[in-house]
């Protein structure tokens, strides 16, 4: 699984073989297909197994709804920060795989269910007239998107991520999405 991520987040999904995988993890292929009956079905597990640790470090500590909406932002954003830094692959992978053509149902399903996290919170903040009255995917966008360029900028080198980053981009999404 980890060599099938790291390729599979590097390449893409049509430029990443079975043999290819099987390489990398120093395995025959045969191995592979003893757990996986082609590529669609090893992409569709791997593609469930990192939306699955995502939308669990997100829902981590998760604040109750008595606190700010401000609060929950920061939580998510936290969360999400932290996700990229302890798995920036499963991130890239999640980021360029999630409207793929060969995601089975159980793959889009559960990557909605993600989504919908982040839309109850939007709606919830859109209620309560804290969030920009906008239609919830395209605040999803706004802070979800940047929060993948950010990462990729900081893992390619570009800028450095320091805590005082990480603070002024959270106050940047916040300011994008609130009610001013």
């Amino acid at each position: 699984m980890k060599a099938a991520l790291s390729l599979f987040a590097e390449r893409g999904y049509d430029a990443t073989t079975v043999p290819t995988i099987a390489d990398k993890a120093q395995v025959g292929a045969g191995t592979i297909y003893r757990y996986f009956e082609n590529k669609e079905v090893l992409v569709n597990s791997l593609f469930q197994e990192c939306v699955r640790l995502l939308s669990a470090t997100l829902l981590t500590n998760m604040p109750n709804n008595d606190r700010t909406m401000r609060e929950q932002f920061h939580h998510i954003f936290v969360q999400m920060s932290q996700f990229a830094n302890h798995h920036d692959k499963a991130l890239a992978f999640i980021d360029s795989h999630s409207s793929a053509r060969y995601l089975d149902e159980s793959s889009v399903t559960m990557f909605q269910d993600f989504l919908d996290i982040l839309r109850d919170f939007i709606e919830r903040g859109k209620q309560q007239q804290i969030i920009c009255p906008m239609p919830s995917d395209v605040l999803i966008a706004i802070v979800y998107g940047a929060l993948i360029k950010l990462f990729k900028v900081i893992k390619t080198g570009v800028v450095e991520e320091t805590p005082d980053l990480l603070l002024a981009a959270e106050e940047c999404c916040w300011n994008a999405v609130r009610v001013h």
